[in-house]
This record gives C-alpha cells, structure tokens and sequence, in this order.
C-alpha cells in the first residue's frame, strides 16, 4: 500500500521541491486541500483532494474539510495495535504517514492596523491544529511537520530508514509542533482579550495586561555562558530579528543586555547622538550637528568607564567617527548602518561586534518581564514622551532660561536609563557627569560631581535631573555647590516645599515633570 503524504499549508516556502522527492525519492501519494492543491498539480505533481479522500465535500466556506474520520483515524491509528487497524480497514480508513501543515496566519493579520473582528476570526485555523496535534500524538509512526526549515533534514531522515535516529527525530517535530499550536492558541486568546466588549471590560488586558501570562519563546541560541562563567544561559525569543552582527565574537549575554539598554537609550534622540553605556548605564551621551562631535563630548563625560563598554549612534557611522572609536578598546558598537570605509577600520578589530539595528527601536516593542519568587512582573516599558513638557511645571521663583531648558530636556531623557537612585549632570545636549544605583540621592549627586572632576568638566551653569523626588533639600543644595543653576525632577515629596524653597534661596530654577523613573 502506497504511503499517504498530508500537505496543506498556508506558508507554501520549500514545498513544491520537498513535496517532488516525497512523490519521486520516498514514493509517498499526496493529498491535499485547496491552494496546496492547486499549486502542487501546477507544478505537475500527482494529488488527491482530501474531500475526495474522505468522500465528504468541504463545506461552510472551507471551514470544515479535514474534520473527518477518514483523516483522523488515518493520523492516530496505532500501527501496533490489531484493533485499531482492524478497525481502519473495517471503515475504509489508509493510513497516513507522514503530514505538513503551518496555520492560518493568525499573528500577521491581527499585527495590522485596523483589522476587524471578523478578519481575525476567519483566521484562526481549525483543521489544521487538529491535523497538528492528531500527528503529533501519534508521533511514533506519524511524522509531523509545521515548519519549513525542517523540510531538508526529514528529506535526509526519510532516506535513512526507520530506526532510532528517525523515531528521535519524530518526536523533535512533535514538540515542535505542540509548542507551535501552544503560542498559536496563545495569540487568539490575548487577542480576543484585548477585544473583551463586555458590559464590564477587563480594562487590565484591554490596556495589555493579561489575566494570565504565558510565555514562550524558541531558543535562538545557547550561550557560552551568563552573567559569571559558572552560570549556563541561553538566549530566547527573536533579538536576531532586530539586529545583524557583522563582525566579532559571538556575543555574550551581558553583551545582549548591554545592547538592549543601548537601543532604547538611543531610540529617546533624533538629533545626531552618540550615547556610552558600562553594565547598561550611560556613562555619556550627547547630541550634536555630527557624530563626531557627539562622540568627542559623550566621551568627555568620563575618559575611563568606556573601556570594554558599548557605543550607540542613531545615524550611519562613517569612517571619521570610526577612527575616532578605534582609539579605545570597545565590546560592541550599535548603529544603523556603517559606511564601507568604517567596516574596513573596524575589520582590524576581529573581537569587536558591529551589530546593525534591522528595524527602528522604540520603548513601545518592549514588555518588561522580570522573573520573582514564584512568578515573574511584567510592565509596560517607561515610554513617557520626554520631549511633550506640556505638563512641566516651573516651581521656583526664577524661569529656566532657554539654554537651562534644553540641557533639562536632554538630562532628562537620559536620567530615565540610568538605575536608580539616578543623577545627572547635563549642559546643552550633553552628559557632564554621572551617578547611578546608589542608596542616597545625594551619595549618587556626589558621585556624578566626582565624575565630572575626574574628567575635567566644570559644572558651573549645568542643570541636574533627577529620576525620583529630592527627599530633602540636601541633594538639590548639593547640586547648587556643585554649580547647577536649574534642576529638573518629579516633584511629589512632603518636603517638596522645603525643597523649593532651597532652590528660591540659590536662585535656581526647578521644574517638576510630574513622573518618575525609577530603574531597579
């Protein structure tokens, strides 16, 4: 009896050459359903219609076609039991072999803006699940594939015969699959709770915040090693797809968080920027007409913590800024793009990774998961729009001039990726010192007017910004000894009106944002 293939898919990538050598090199017979079908006798392929198989005609607009005993009972028949090929010979049933079935795509057509409900219901797969889940349970005779990549190795397994090798194999694909069918049933269900039109909606999920958080990812790639060598890491979900290395070692997972905080650091300018990061704080950053002054000014910040750190830019790094970078040791270096003069600079640095940023990065891709004991915290990322000071509030008796405003817009876009307790010092689109994760606000001020010190750079006129409230006027006196003549902050204190005052009695200027941004 001729071995039954199953093909029918909606990503049709591979598939006519694979289906040719299960028909010409593993004498399968074909059956299919609708544009698999068409496309397979197109190609001059021989097919039998599953309706024809089955002997019912697909109905209610292709809803119900493979929901039929003929399938079903040919997927889950056990080879080794009588009773059950009893039975499928009894009822007509053959066997089929081996079946290869992605699904509707369900996640492209609700990721498009303005898609209805009914678009999303008419996408969520039915039979092919089923015809999934049928095979993959009974993997030990059935060979299920839900993926096209795995097209070339089944072809390689097939031709080496049943044995340990293919058994190890099928039961590869069936996890696969059920983990497939898993985040499939995952994506309707977050979908239709995003949707909830109830009388009371869970306004919650409505606003992404699911009653229940199921994650999974596939493994993209084993990690040498984690934070530490003695830890074992790997790496989940899809940062290849927003990022191409073009040169350097493989990277590390300290390097992935590096770049992730440099990524959503660099996505808050649109100016040319340039922005340094050590252990994921910005240790300086800058925006200036050019790169290259950029850089010389973010790396005026402070001249020793960039060794080994990460550089960001947010425009296409030519050679005058290579040349410039290549003075100092660097781990990895972000940008768009690099111009061909760059790349060949920086081929001298076989250790150094150039990572390509694919696609723009804003704070609005990224949910922050967090794993506890016994569970995990998920938010939003803080994307609060720090360019809209609509609702800043001057609090002090003296306005902010308009330099003294800039240099709080731009201090305050980087103190929110700095960890807290968060200082920092800034002039006109630039960082002039730096003090982060400290226990006191005030240790973090001193730390940053140190910093400052050690690289020469005179704080007098700057401006401070603070990621939380001054609990007392301590920091913000602090900051005025140090030369700050305006503060930006969240305001909210009981002490805030000590606060201000402080500042009334120095003749500084304070805004308060009115938000925080705490970074644990």
């Amino acid at each position: 009896m001729a071995k039954l293939a199953l093909l029918s898919v909606s990503d049709k990538t591979g598939l006519v050459d694979f289906a040719k050598a299960l028909v010409e090199q593993h004498g399968f017979s074909l059956l299919s359903t609708g544009g698999t079908a068409r496309l397979l006798r197109e190609s001059g392929l021989p097919v039998t219609d599953v309706s024809e198989h089955t002997g019912s005609p697909e109905i209610m607009e292709g809803r119900v076609k493979t929901l039929h005993p003929k399938v079903h009972g040919g997927l889950l028949c056990r080879r080794d039991e009588p009773e059950h090929l009893r039975q499928a010979e009894e009822n007509g049933i053959g066997l089929i072999d081996l079946v290869v079935v992605n699904l509707y795509p369900f996640e492209e057509t609700v990721a498009k803006t303005g898609v209805t409900m009914e678009e999303a219901i008419e996408n969520i797969d039915i039979g092919g699940p089923s015809m999934l889940r049928s095979a993959a349970k009974n993997h030990e005779s059935v060979t299920v594939l839900c993926d096209p990549a795995d097209y070339a190795e089944t072809l390689e397994k097939l031709s080496a015969g049943e044995g340990d090798a293919l058994q190890a194999f099928r039961r590869k694909l069936a996890l696969k699959v059920f983990q497939r069918t898993s985040s499939y049933d995952r994506a309707i269900s977050a979908f239709l709770e995003s949707r909830q039109e109830a009388e009371e909606p869970d306004m919650d999920a409505i606003s992404g915040i699911p009653s229940e958080l199921e994650l999974t990812f596939p493994r993209a790639k084993t990690l040498r090693y984690g934070e530490n060598p003695h830890q074992k890491a790997a790496l989940y979900g899809s940062f290849f797809d927003a990022f191409e290395q073009l040169q350097g070692k493989e990277l590390s997972y300290n390097n992935i968080l590096d770049i992730t905080a440099a990524t959503y650091l660099i996505g808050e300018f649109r100016a040319p920027t340039v922005a340094i990061l050590k252990h994921t704080n910005p240790c300086g950053a800058a925006s200036a007409d050019d790169l290259v002054t950029a850089w010389k000014e973010a790396f005026a910040t402070d001249q020793q913590a960039p060794f080994g750190g990460i550089i960001v830019v947010n425009q296409t790094l030519g050679a005058d800024l290579a040349k410039e970078i290549s003075g100092i040791f660097s781990e990895v270096i972000i940008a768009p793009d690099f111009t061909a003069e760059a790349r060949e600079i920086f081929a001298k640095k076989k250790n150094l990774r150039l990572m390509v940023t694919k696609q723009g990065l804003g704070g609005e891709n990224l949910r922050e998961v967090r794993s506890v004991v016994g569970g995990v915290l998920l938010q939003d990322a803080d994307i609060q729009a720090v360019s809209d000071d609509a609702n800043f509030q001057v609090v002090t008796k003296r306005q902010p001039t308009e330099e003294e405003w800039r240099a709080m817009r731009f201090g305050w876009r980087v103190v929110k990726h700095v960890k807290s307790n968060a200082i920092v010092y800034a002039g006109v689109e630039r960082t002039l010192g730096v003090g982060a994760g400290q226990m006191s606000r005030v240790d973090s001020s001193r730390i940053a007017v140190w910093k400052a010190g050690e690289a020469g750079l005179d704080l007098k006129g700057s401006v401070v910004a603070s990621d939380a409230f001054f609990p007392f006027p301590d920091g913000l006196i602090a900051a005025s000894e140090a030369g700050a003549t305006a503060a930006i902050q969240p305001g909210g204190s009981v002490r805030d009106e000590a606060v201000i005052a402080a500042a009334d009695e120095r003749d500084m200027a304070m805004v308060f944002t009115g938000k925080r941004h705490f970074r644990h």
